[in-house]
């Protein structure tokens, strides 16, 4: 141990930083509710944990600080305290404080013998681990941790699923004001927050879908890890660094770390301890053990007294019980004194050291050396001790055994033989075996060899002998050169020392010297050994010097054996019970004999007809023996060494410790008489000191001690006699106090000690009915009544006490124990009747707690949103700032519910009616406050429909509390306002569906027009919104989807009706002139997508699911299958009319008619009316741009297909109606290219389409066709006999005049190259492209065009291999051909443009002057005619 510290440490003062927290001084700041509690006796191996913030350990002045429980201060008062109290108070407050430190050493002096020398508790080692709680910085700085991951400020790869995951448990576990309170309570560890943590990623992850080869398993297994090392600790703990004593909570502490520990608890000052424990001999386990037997003697009279005076023993229930006490007491006695006699004299195993062995000389048998070992000499104690001497000992129960180290180091002085020499040593103890060390040469005599032996002999003798080598051949023994002959005792100088060796007469080596060193070990059993003069009665007899030996032989029994030289059984015994010792004056020494020779200091052993005097020639020596005699005697007085005037130059080292003990004030402590002492206030004290203690360390203990603690506090109640109901009482005060004060308690914890002290008041304890005193059953009485109030009070405050279920099965716990705390005794069970009554008592009040503390929540958030200025008077809320502020209390209420289910339905699974009742209980105080904001919404305001949704949706999710009585109320609510609503609904859609028609300018938008698309909007939001309401009547449900579906019915109607009269109105609308270019308005086509748009939405509208259930959908059906059917045949019928009216302009050539003749004339000689194909391709072209109009323009393509088809056929039985009254006229040329160009394009422009083949190749079509080529047929013979006649058709005239420019041209291009080349570098003019007819040319009729295109006539091959200027340049030469006239196309254009524009009149003006030409034209023919039949002549 540590040497006590200097003077000036030594003079502090010791008392002046006891620790207030015993006296309940500590602050509290007070979480948002009560903590639990329950739990079990401090050995149960239950949970039991350890958390604990140490203060700094060290010595002298610095050690005041050390030790304090909860790492408070001192309580000594302030400067500014101490003003205010007067000195009389402050000299009554220092008594106070000295009167506490006096107290705290001397318990810590019967702590520190409970440590020492433990004999009847061990330490558990099957407690639950506990783990590190979370301090209130710890958590501000776990709260920092995960929000610097969401800022994404650290390195963790995460997902978003896994950062929302995070968002989720930082709202709402880590910023949560219970949470902060728990943490206050010492009650939340880390493994806490990982649980919540871990329970709440596994309901996410239950949501997320399966991904093939990503197992939600090891998802889980990812977030776990992300999350550990966003809470990783940044300290780490340097390896080999050692732990304090509070991080060992959980583990087996050595003594010197029990030590520490307890003078932590106890504020105990290092140097104190060190001065106690140099003082009280504890690394003596004779001392201690000697104490103990001491300590039960003294209990052992007490008892005795008790039983002789009555009025000494506490006062019990029951008179009877008196005598059932005394055998308590006695047997306790006996219980501890056979646990001291079960114990091995020797404590611990001895130490096995490295044998070494000695080399055998070779050739020589030896034995071979023994391995060291211990051995116990006990025989075995009596089963049960008593005041009379045990039985006798025989001198065989008194056999020690010694072992014996033989270490030969060096021979000095070694002349007889040659330095070559081989010398060796021999070693034996009594008659054992010898051992021989290392061969060397004479040069170099140095050994390290160690022999071991055992042996029983106390004074043996142990030879070493040098040996040389023979050189002989024939030699047989190895020459002796000298020996060494030791008497070691015990006591013996264990270090190495020269021996002279004894060696024969006439050898060289009579200075031959021997170092040696022998070390004799002292059996665990041998308490002490020497030489002492004795003489007795009955034993030693005679005065002289002897070789005493004192022998435990049991716990109780010793033996004073004196022994002689190599003799194993002693000479003679004394056994020491009923003896005691002490000091002695030389003057009383005369009383035994006059002539005493030998011995100057004396003592004796007396007992009753029986003393043995002895003596030693030093003081020291004679201290020694006489506390050797003390403690094996176990005698209450302590001898006191005689006053002497003379110095002593030599010091016992006890002696000093004890003197330096009693400068410091120790001394009284030390020598206190244990039995003196009420050690059932101490045990309180110590108790309440550990728990306090136990609570300020880094575990979330709960209230659960260390391993240490219960071994300690085990064995101080064993040790002194602490009843176990009074011991579990002070715990449950205790755990009460603290739990009082919201600090968090196991209810486990308090359920084991109140079981233990409930069995024990009823007498109905496991081992048998056991005494209860009168302090007992009141004090039990009193606990019981605090604990039915506590555990009320954790029920009412559930929410606040057991935070997101945690400590995990404390709510359960609770329950558990207040259905014993009930109970009348401990075999009777409560009736279940008034349990069910006292819980629902607490969930009723629980209710009323839990709304007004979310009401406060709410309201605060509320202010945070809506910060208001300081304003003098009432502060008056608007209607819709209260209806906002309540949707956000009934959100909070659904998450309170919800956590209620979620952490502590299961707690309540026997009780699960009682929590529907608080919840129903919950929302009717809701129901109050939604009832008088609601009534203060103006009329007709839809704000408050999320708050039904918020309300009904959880409600019908809810099998308990769907259709109870808050949601009845909530529908009598909202019933009302939902049919308003519906109401208002109706009327505003049916106004904006008159105002929208009136003011419709009928522009596509969306699938119909702006009208029609905010109709079904409202239609289909209004039905969305009251289908989400999940309105929870289903008779008033299915009332409202019936009305719902008839107004979506009536407005779909009232919809189409409309449509369809604007569509019959824009239709009547005229085509103008030229019917061909007429193109379909858009108006038409939004009308038409209005009409099928309804179809589409009427399913949805109308129809419930799918299904049909009111025949609305029907209805509404039919009437868009009518009105869509109409419209497609009127609008086929407003296009068809266009070749109606084109036909009628063919019919005008028609054969027979003055018309017709005079078109034919004048088309013939100056092409006024055009080819009929132009006309034609007028026609296509119709086609073509309202075929795109409708596609495009129209959504749905089956419809459009219906069009198509309609149109295709009506045109073809119109074109057969045409021919077939033309069946016996020929065609005018003019018509049948027209038909051709005709029947042909819309052929190839239906396909397109997507019409089918039988549909195209109809039966009117293939006699239109077969029609078509025969008039083509005869058209194109009568254009071959006009050229027979040498009449020239326009076409022919065309290309013969464009060859015939064509030919001047590429003579002028020879005789000018410059010029040639100048025309070229002109831009080419605007090449004149196809007709569109190319677009829409079927796949079949590809191939034939690439053909055309790969054999071109022979005025386009011509084109083609002139360059683009010269080409050009020709087609500009052919527009002045003729002299002053135009060519017949352009003059058929300016016909065309006269009808489109002026009308009849124009093109009559434009007649006449065609006329006048036409007769120039003529005139100049005939004379071009005669010339040609003049050259053709000759």
């Amino acid at each position: 141990m540590l040497e006590p510290s200097s003077s000036e440490e030594e003079d502090d003062d010791i008392g002046s930083s006891f620790n207030s927290g015993f006296n309940g001084g500590s602050s509290h700041l007070e979480p948002p509710g009560g903590v639990h509690q329950n739990g079990g006796p401090p050995r149960v191996p239950s949970p039991m944990s350890v958390d604990g913030s140490m203060a700094k350990i060290g010595g002298g002045r610095g050690q005041e600080n050390r030790g304090r429980v909860d790492g408070r201060g001192s309580p000594s008062p302030s400067l500014v305290s101490e003003k205010t109290l007067t000195e009389a108070e402050l000299q009554e407050k220092q008594q106070k404080e000295e009167e506490e430190r006096k107290t705290r050493i001397q318990l810590y002096v019967f702590v520190l013998r409970a440590i020492a020398y433990p004999f009847n508790a061990k330490q558990p080692n099957d407690m639950t681990k506990r783990h590190q709680k979370v301090t209130k910085e710890g958590l501000e700085k776990l709260r920092a941790k995960v929000d610097s991951f969401l800022k994404g400020e650290t390195q963790i790869p995460c997902d978003e699923a896994f950062q929302n995951a995070v968002h989720s448990y930082n709202d709402i576990f880590l910023k949560s004001e219970r949470v902060t309170g728990l943490v206050n309570g010492g009650g939340l560890s880390q493994h806490d927050c990982r649980d919540v943590f871990k329970h709440q990623i596994e309901k996410r992850i239950r949501t997320i879908p399966e991904i093939d080869g990503l197992s939600k398993d090891t998802v889980m297994t990812s977030w776990l890890a992300k999350y550990d090392a966003i809470t990783k600790d940044d300290e780490q703990r340097r390896p080999g660094q050692r732990l304090p004593t509070a991080m060992l909570g959980n583990e087996v502490m050595t003594k010197e770390q029990l030590y520490d520990l307890f003078q932590q608890i106890l504020n105990i000052k290092k140097f104190e301890h060190q001065l106690l424990y140099n003082a009280m001999q504890l690394d003596s386990m004779d001392e201690q053990a000697a104490a103990i037997r001491r300590e039960l003697d003294a209990r052992r009279e007490k008892v005795a007294m008790m039983e002789k005076d009555r009025r000494l023993m506490p006062k019990f229930v029951l008179k009877d019980m008196e005598g059932l006490y005394i055998e308590e007491m006695n047997a306790a006695i006996n219980l501890l004194k056979g646990n001291l006699e079960s114990l091995p004299v020797q404590q611990g195993a001895a130490k096995e050291g490295k044998i070494k062995f000695g080399k055998i000389k070779p050739g020589k048998r030896r034995s071979s050396m023994l391995s060291r070992s211990q051995s116990s000499l006990s025989r075995g104690a009596p089963d049960e001790a008593d005041d009379s001497h045990v039985a006798q000992l025989s001198k065989s129960d008194v056999v020690l055994t010694f072992q014996i180290e033989v270490v030969v180091l060096e021979v000095r002085n070694l002349k007889s033989v040659p330095p070559n020499r081989i010398i060796y040593c021999t070693m034996e103890v009594g008659n054992s075996d010898k051992l021989a060390t290392d061969q060397v040469e004479a040069s170099k005599p140095y050994w390290d060899t160690q022999g071991d032996f055992s042996t029983t002999h106390c004074l043996p003798v142990v030879k070493v002998k040098l040996y040389s080598e023979n050189p002989g051949m024939l030699s047989l023994d190895d020459k002796e050169l000298g020996k060494v002959v030791i008497n070691p005792t015990p006591l013996s100088s264990k270090a190495p020392e020269w021996y002279k060796a004894t060696v024969s007469k006439g050898s060289q080596d009579q200075e031959l010297k021997i170092k040696v060193a022998v070390r004799m070990d002292k059996p665990m059993n041998m308490k002490h050994c020497g030489y002492l003069y004795a003489m007795g009665k009955t034993v030693w007899k005679k005065w002289k010097k002897r070789y005493f030996v004192l022998v435990q032989v049991s716990q109780y029994t010793f033996a004073i054996c004196s022994y002689k030289e190599k003799k194993s059984d002693p000479s003679e015994m004394l056994q020491l019970d009923g003896y005691t010792v002490d000091y002695i004056e030389p003057a009383g020494a005369m009383f035994y004999h006059m002539n005493l020779e030998g011995g100057k200091f004396f003592f004796n052993t007396v007992r009753e007809g029986d003393s043995v005097l002895f003596a030693t020639e030093d003081e020291q020596d004679s201290h020694n023996w006489v506390m050797a005699f003390y403690r094996a005697t176990g005698q209450a007085h302590k001898p006191a060494p005689p006053v002497t005037t003379a110095k002593t130059t030599s010091l016992n080292k006890n002696q000093g410790d004890a003197d330096r003990a009693r400068k410091h004030g120790m001394e009284e402590y030390i020598a206190a008489d244990p039995i003196d002492f009420d050690h059932h206030k101490l045990f309180s004290k110590l108790q309440c000191l550990s728990l306090d203690w136990r609570l300020g360390d880094p575990f979330a203990s709960l209230g659960w001690f260390t391993p240490g603690q219960v071994y300690v506090l085990d064995e101080f109640c064993a040790r002194y006699g602490v009843r176990g109901c009074y011991r579990h009482l002070c715990y449950l005060s205790d755990l009460l106090d603290k739990c009082e004060k919201h600090t968090v308690i196991d209810p486990t914890l308090i359920h084991f000690s109140y079981a233990y002290c409930a069995s024990h008041v009823h007498g109905n304890r496991p081992d048998g009915v056991g005494t209860v005193t009168q302090e007992e059953k009141e004090k039990f009485q009193e606990i019981k009544e605090r604990l039915r109030v506590q555990l009320e009070y954790q029920l009412t405050n559930f929410r606040f006490c057991f935070p997101f279920g945690r400590p995990e099965g404390a709510l359960k716990s609770t329950l558990s124990l207040l259905e014993r705390v009930l109970m009348k005794d401990i075999s009777t069970p409560v009736p279940q009747n008034e349990v069910r009554s006292v819980i629902k008592k607490s969930l009723e009040n629980a209710a009323l707690v839990n709304y007004e503390r979310l009401s406060e929540e709410a309201r605060i958030e509320a202010d945070l949103a809506n910060p208001q200025e300081d304003m003098v008077g009432e502060v008056i809320i608007p209607p819709a700032r209260k209806l906002e502020d309540l949707i956000r209390l009934a959100d909070l209420c659904v998450d309170l519910l919800r956590q209620n289910e979620e952490f502590y339905a299961e707690a309540f699974a026997w009780f699960s009616d009682l929590l529907v009742e608080h919840s129903e209980i919950f929302w009717s105080l809701f129901a109050v406050d939604m009832d008088s904001v609601l009534s203060e919404q103006p009329p007709d305001t839809w704000d408050s429909f999320p708050l039904f949704q918020i309300l009904n949706d959880y409600l019908r999710a809810d099998d308990n509390l769907k259709n109870g009585k808050f949601h009845q109320h909530l529908r009598e609510i909202f019933a009302p306002q939902v049919v308003r609503y519906v109401d208002l609904m109706e009327s505003s859609i049916a106004q904006s569906i008159h105002k929208g028609f009136e003011k419709e300018k009928w522009e596509i938008k969306g699938n119909g027009c702006a009208t029609s698309e905010d109709l079904f909007w409202k239609l289909d939001a209004l039905q969305s919104f009251i289908r989400d309401l999940h309105w929870p009547d289903p008779e008033f449900g299915n009332h409202l989807n019936q009305r719902l579906k008839m107004m979506a019915c009536d407005m779909i109607e009232s919809c189409i009706q409309r449509t369809y009269n604007c569509f019959e109105m824009q239709l009547k609308k005229g085509i103008l002139l030229n019917p061909t270019d007429y193109v379909l308005p858009s108006e038409i086509c939004a009308m038409v997508n209005v009409v099928l748009d309804a179809k589409n939405q009427s399913l949805k509208l109308c129809a419930v699911d799918g299904v049909d259930v009111h025949k609305y959908h029907t209805k509404i059906d039919d009437m868009i299958e009518k009105t869509s059917a109409n419209m497609r045949i009127q609008l086929v019928g407003k296009l068809v009319s266009v070749l109606d009216k084109t036909l009628s302009k063919l019919g005008a050539y028609d054969e027979g008619s003055m018309m017709g003749s005079f078109l034919s004339f004048a088309n013939k000689k100056i092409n006024v009316t055009g080819t009929g194909t132009d006309l034609g391709k007028s026609y296509v072209s119709f086609v073509r741009i309202n075929m795109d109009t409708v596609t495009k323009r129209i959504a749905d393509d089956l419809w459009v297909l219906n069009v198509m088809e309609k149109w295709y056929i009506d045109q073809v039985e119109l074109l057969s109606k045409w021919l077939t009254e033309r069946l016996d006229k020929s065609l005018h040329p003019y018509q049948c290219t027209c038909l051709a160009h005709i029947v042909k394009k819309i052929y190839t422009e239906y396909e397109l389409q997507g019409l089918e083949e039988d549909r195209l190749q109809c039966g009117q079509y293939q006699a239109i066709e077969q029609r078509m080529a025969t008039e083509e047929a005869t058209c194109a013979l009568t254009n071959a006999e006009a050229t027979e006649n040498g009449e020239d058709s326009d076409d022919e005239k065309r290309k013969k005049s464009v060859q015939k420019s064509k030919m001047k041209k590429e003579e002028s291009r020879e005789d000018g190259a410059k010029v040639q080349r100048q025309s070229s570098k002109a831009p080419p003019p605007p090449v004149r492209e196809e007709s569109s007819d190319t677009e829409v040319d079927s796949e079949d009729e590809k191939p034939k065009k690439q053909k055309a295109k790969a054999k071109p006539k022979p005025k386009e091959k011509e084109k083609q291999q002139q360059p683009p200027s010269q080409t050009g340049k020709d087609e500009s030469d052919f527009d002045s051909i003729e002299d002053g006239g135009k060519i017949p196309m352009a003059a058929a254009g300016a016909v065309k443009d006269a009808l489109a524009t002026g009308g009849v009149d124009k093109v009559a003006d434009i007649g006449k002057e065609s006329v006048a030409q036409a007769g120039k034209m003529l005139t100049k023919g005939i004379g071009g005619f005669a010339g040609k039949a003049f050259g053709s002549f000759f």
